[in-house]
């Protein structure tokens, strides 16, 4: 069987899923999910489907071209179709904090993870040999004030090269400038402590730490020209009190980031995430 994963946005209408589901009907195939939302303060009507066909009898281009020409022109939908056969490549973007690698080479190594990982790059070579270890190849792209621009055109030419579909930053500790983002458009995913902005700088763990919190949480989100004020897909807190050490805070504060940023890409990687005006609407 050939599946494939429908995505929809368009201004909400009498008679959308009754059309799109009709015309996956005439086309013999099987919808085996459907889900969608409408923002009623926009008027926008969001969908995600997914549809098996038999596989001697299908072509997802061929899909693609009369459903555009019969439902997508008709609606004025904004849609992309993803077919299960390609999985998405993700490439990996990583400085010296380890705990977020080594858990999403754990997850990708195990089979948890639906999507490729080409390689991992990295400004600095202190990772490369956890990269050794899970048989991915590793770049090391130093960056510095002077470098910067000549480092990102080498990215640019890694990511090209390998036709990848996300950037996903593990703790990559510099900042991704407006070049980059503008190639990879709510593509390249972000993971940080739910901190910001009350506490910023190097040690946030620290300052909160000294500030006696109660809450400690991990954010992750597409990333944009403002900074950590990108679309968020996935967010997660744990309680802490005074009996935590700052040790422990911080251990605390990793392990929810390992699990808050695995989350986000499973669900980009399964295409269950839309994007409307710095928003989210994420599907189950």
């Amino acid at each position: 069987m050939n599946k494939i994963t429908i995505l929809i946005h368009c201004n909400d209408l009498p008679g959308i899923v009754a059309s799109v589901t009709n015309f996956i009907a005439e086309k013999q195939g099987n919808i085996i999910y459907l889900d969608q939302h409408v923002d009623r303060e926009q008027n926008i009507f969001f969908m995600r489907l997914e549809s098996e066909f038999i596989e001697t009898s299908f072509s997802t281009e061929d899909f693609k071209t009369t459903f555009k020409e019969v439902l997508a022109d008709k609606f004025k939908m904004k849609w992309r179709i993803y077919s299960s056969k390609k999985k998405p490549k993700m490439a990996l973007f990583v400085s010296k904090y380890d705990h977020c690698l080594y858990d999403l080479l754990g997850r990708y190594n195990s089979g948890e993870l639906n999507l490729e990982i080409p390689f991992i790059v990295s400004n600095h070579v202190d990772l490369k040999p956890i990269a050794d270890n899970f048989k991915i190849p590793f770049h090391h792209i130093p960056v510095t004030k002077n470098t910067k621009t000549e480092a990102e055109e080498k990215q640019l030419q890694l990511l090209e090269s390998h036709n990848i579909d996300f950037i996903v930053l593990a703790r990559y500790m510099q900042i991704v400038s407006g070049k980059l983002i503008n190639k990879y458009p709510n593509k390249i995913i972000n993971i940080h402590h739910s901190f910001l902005p009350a506490f910023v700088g190097a040690k946030p763990y620290h300052s909160a730490y000294k500030r006696g919190v109660k809450i400690i949480g991990a954010t992750s989100h597409y990333v944009t020209e403002e900074l950590d004020a990108g679309p968020i897909i996935e967010q997660d807190v744990a309680h802490v009190s005074h009996t935590y050490t700052i040790d422990a805070l911080i251990a605390k504060g990793r392990d929810l980031e390992k699990i808050v940023l695995a989350n986000a890409i499973k669900l980009h990687a399964n295409r269950k995430v839309m994007v409307y005006n710095n928003k989210t609407v994420i599907f189950s």
